[in-house]
């Protein structure tokens, strides 16, 4: 039996899928993977979202500003992000976040936009697609602020430990888990695997980023979104498929995906 999947955090839009997208989604559905979120990072990127879900049925787009490109962010590129975030195949405000790891932008830059589009989230009424790399305290603090909890959220590839996790819960949170926490040496994610609540957890590929194993070091795409599925049912002691019916019901309630 196939298990049904939903890749939460994708970017199929980017240039590693540009010479061969139609056999990636091939694999990809194939795999089990049946609905698949693809995710802008600045307004450029955005656009290209929403054109390949307008074009594609299963797959969604969500528009943001990446705390990367933070800096270059103004009043016109909130108005677009804003104008995008209206699309019917548009189902989530992301990636958005902070990332005091590499301050690519100001950490002030950071905060002010991620400030920013939680706001339009709260307005659209559309969950927010959250990045935080050694920023917890910072982005919870802002989260916690704007409210997020109001249109909700996925904490997208959450890298922290059970009491980072209960805090993002604590703030009405999705958690999500991607390939890192099939790494033989993630123990923390292991722990962060079986206790997060059934439904309170999802799984993503944030491909063409970090690939589970054995395929590290290379480019990630949907279909292996099974093997990430398959340690989280193992960790959780759980079938495969009724997990991953489980968690992709999570998803589709938060993103108000039939």
């Amino acid at each position: 039996m196939t298990p049904d999947l939903f890749d939460t955090h994708a970017h199929l839009h980017f240039p590693q899928f540009a010479s061969d997208l139609d056999a990636v989604l091939a694999r990809a559905r194939e795999a089990g993977v049946r609905r698949m979120l693809t995710i802008g990072t600045d307004v450029e990127t955005s656009r290209a979202a929403v054109a390949l879900a307008v074009q594609e049925p299963d797959v969604w787009a969500a528009v943001g500003v990446h705390p990367h490109d933070a800096a270059g962010a103004d009043d016109p590129a909130f108005d677009a992000i804003e104008r995008l975030a209206g699309g019917e195949r548009v189902v989530a405000i992301g990636e958005i976040g902070l990332d005091f790891f590499r301050n690519l932008s100001p950490r002030d830059a950071q905060e002010r936009v991620l400030r920013r589009l939680l706001g339009v989230a709260r307005r659209m009424g559309k969950p927010a697609l959250i990045h935080c790399r050694e920023a917890h305290d910072a982005a919870l603090e802002i989260l916690a602020a704007e409210k997020v909890g109001e249109a909700g959220g996925i904490m997208h590839c959450f890298s922290g430990d059970t009491a980072l996790a209960r805090r993002c819960l604590d703030l009405g949170l999705v958690i999500s888990l991607a390939g890192p926490v099939t790494y033989p040496k993630a123990r923390a994610l292991g722990e962060v695997a079986r206790f997060v609540p059934a439904d309170r957890l999802v799984i993503e590929t944030d491909c063409p980023f970090l690939p589970p194993e054995p395929h590290r070091g290379k480019r990630n795409e949907p279909a292996y979104l099974r093997l990430t599925a398959a340690r989280v049912a193992e960790l959780r002691g759980e079938r495969l498929e009724s997990m991953a019916a489980r968690l992709t019901a999570t998803a589709c309630a938060l993103l108000r995906i039939p």
